[in-house]
Parts: structure tokens; sequence; C-alpha cells
């Protein structure tokens, strides 16, 4: 998702009465959640309720909007050049396995998976099967409807799981997946660290508490990568770590590839960026309240890259490159696909010109998007990373 400097959602039409029953349900039940925890969870706890929560979180629900008309847009939704481009890499990594399998988490509209497949298919390259890591029904039946309709004959080699597979050997895909993984929000405060958490305050609404951080895990965590600067708040994301460290564990030979929002460390946690990265994301704007209408609004944090591949390299996989989106994009050929949209002074390439600039572009998902592949069993020289390698940086 492509974000905005943050606004205070005053613009935003009001709810419908199905909306504000359902931000009601919600309230209620992070009420109930907080009462039971004696006042307080931890922020993670309540990103994980607003986002999962079964039949009210954000993912859950069936409240999750995508494209140019829902809460945001991801880089699937803009162009099918996207998917040509993964697909390149894709077809790389399959090429050097007797199993030819693509598993994608969190893969939205199913729009990815149609793109990959239709340029798989014209490069005679398809995988075995293709599967799709969906736990929510609304979505596999959104997923479901879109493929019928763009690669129907593709359809019978798709299939759905919910939970990751003991063992997998082929591509494993997660395109905009970690920053959604919920995230503990830490503080340095005057002489020791702090965990930020939610509490209901005397007026009934939600808003934040500190505590002492006794998590010896996430104490463990904030003393390594966070600068000793006073009030200084960041997020922690063990969750998304042990997510690597498993798909790296049951990992017999390929490639796992991460496209997302993020920095190496060094930048992430940097002592400027003392306000840490997380957003809300409500029908294309983007706020800085993550109390905005709860389950009903996308809540995001960018993704600490030096974590991901330490958890995934100490699971046994090779860091095999680290990149930004628009030197990943371009090592696999989105310029090419471009210059195959037809005459450069048609409408449909000018449109599809706009959007390359968007995803590539320094200013816009060039550089804030990064790449990181992690292999096992396959040799690690990738197209994607091929010029424009920086995983000497993380």
């Amino acid at each position: 998702m492509f974000p905005a400097p943050p606004d205070d959602g005053s613009a935003l039409p009001a709810l419908s009465a199905d909306e504000r029953a359902h931000a009601a349900r919600m309230l209620a039940h992070l009420k109930r959640t907080i009462a039971e925890e004696d006042g307080w969870i931890s922020f993670a706890d309540y990103m994980s309720a607003v986002l999962y929560a079964p039949g009210l979180g954000y993912y859950a629900s069936g409240t999750h909007k995508l494209g140019p008309g829902g809460d945001f847009v991801t880089a699937p939704e803009l162009t099918p050049l996207f998917g040509r481009a993964v697909a390149v890499q894709i077809e790389q990594a399959l090429g050097r396995l007797e199993r030819r399998e693509v598993i994608e988490l969190g893969p939205g509209s199913g729009r990815l998976c149609a793109d990959i497949l239709a340029a798989l298919a014209e490069r005679d390259a398809l995988p075995a099967r293709y599967w799709l890591l969906e736990v929510s029904p609304d979505l596999r039946e959104r997923q479901r409807a879109h493929l019928e309709k763009a690669v129907p004959e593709q359809l019978p080699r798709v299939g759905w799981i919910d939970m990751l597979p003991d063992r997998w050997e082929g591509a494993i895909l997660a395109n905009e997946v970690l920053d959604a993984v919920p995230v503990h929000l830490i503080v340095r405060g005057a002489d020791e660290w702090l965990e930020r958490g939610v509490v209901i305050d005397s007026d009934g609404r939600l808003g934040f508490a500190d505590r002492a951080l006794v998590s010896p895990a996430l104490r463990e965590r904030a003393l390594a990568r966070v600068p000793p600067v006073r009030d200084y708040l960041s997020e922690l994301n063990p969750g998304g770590e042990a997510l690597l460290s498993s798909l790296a564990q049951r990992c017999e030979r390929g490639l796992m590839l991460i496209l997302d929002y993020g920095f190496p460390a060094a930048e992430y946690y940097h002592p400027q960026r003392d306000r840490g990265t997380l957003m809300t994301h409500y029908r294309q704007h983007v706020l800085a309240d993550p109390f905005f209408r709860p389950g009903l609004a996308d809540l995001t944090a960018h993704v600490d890259f030096s974590a991901m591949a330490r958890a995934g390299a100490g699971a046994g996989m090779t860091v095999a490159g680290f990149t930004t989106q628009a030197r990943f994009l371009i090592n696999c050929g989105i310029l090419d696909a471009l210059a195959r949209c037809g005459d450069p002074g048609s409408s449909a390439y000018l449109r599809a010109a706009s959007v390359v600039q968007k995803l590539t572009s320094p200013a816009e998902m060039g550089e804030l998007v990064k790449v990181l592949a992690l292999t096992r069993g396959i040799a690690p020289e990738l197209a994607g990373f091929r010029d424009g390698d920086r995983a000497h940086r993380l």
C-alpha cells in the first residue's frame, strides 16, 4: 500500500448503520478483552484483535476493502506488469527444482496469483500447484471469483490452505504480509524500557498506557536494536520473526520472496525515527491514530528487514538478496514488459507507464518497498538482485 502524509480523518464520510454496529461490536469485544486482562493489553494483542478477531477483525469479517475504491492499493492492484516481473523470479527459482509449487501468503484479491499464472503460462513455466494461504472465507471467495474471471484455465492448479505446510519445496511469496503482523510498542523512558499497551480510559474510550517492559525476549530485542534515546518509541515484531523462522525451518529446497515497506535495522531504529512507523489506512487515507474505527480500518507497521533476514538465516536459509522494489522490478524486466504495451503515444501505454513510474520512483514506492530473498538448496544468483543488491546493509 502506498503511504501518504497522515491526516486526522475529519474529511471522511460518516459510518453507515451496519458499520456503526460493527464498530460497536468490536469496541465491546476490546473492552471485554481488556477487562479480562486486568485493564491492560499489549499493543500486539490489540492489533491482533482489530485485524484478526473472528467475525470482527478487519481481515476476518469482510470489511477488508481492496483496490482504488478501498482502504489502500497494493502494487498488484495497480498493474499486471508487477506480477509479470515477479513471475520472472519465480520461474528462475522453480526451474531448479523437481517440485514446482508456489505458496502465496496473504493473497488479497487474487490478482497477483492471476497475473503470475498468466505470465508463467506464456513462458511455458507453470507450477504444478499454486497454493493460496488464506484464512478469511470472504477473501477466499473474492480470490476464487477473480481467478475464474481472469485465468479460468488455470483454476484447477490453484488450491487454498489455512495453515503453513509441514514441509515445502518451491517458492513462497509474501507481498505486503509482514507489515500486518501485530507488533509490540516499546518506549525508552528516562532510565528504563517500557511497553506501551492499550487501556479503556475513564470516558470509556481506548487509550495508551505504559508499563515496565517485563518480557525478557522483548527486552533483549530492545537492548540490542533500539537507541537509548529518551522518549524513543518504536516497534518490535517477534511474531514476524517467528513466522519467517518457521517457514525457513519447513523449507526443503526453494525460494522465499518477501516484499514490503521497511528498512534495514540501522535505518529502522535511527535516532531520528523516534515515533515509530505505525499507520492506520482507511479509504485511501493514512492516519496516525491507531484507535480510529477499529475493525473497519487497517493497521500496519514497517518491517525491520535485518531482523527478518536473521530469522530466516538462523533457521538454515541463505540470504540471497536484498534490494529496493525499483531495482528488483527493473532487474526482472518490468521496463521491457512496459515497452511491449504498445505505441508509446497511446493512452494504454501512458497509463501503464504512469503506474510503472509509481512502482519504481524513489519518491514513491520504488525506494520505500524492499525485497528480501531467502533460499535453500538452490544457487543464490537470482535475477531480481543482479544489480543493486543491498544485502550488506542488513
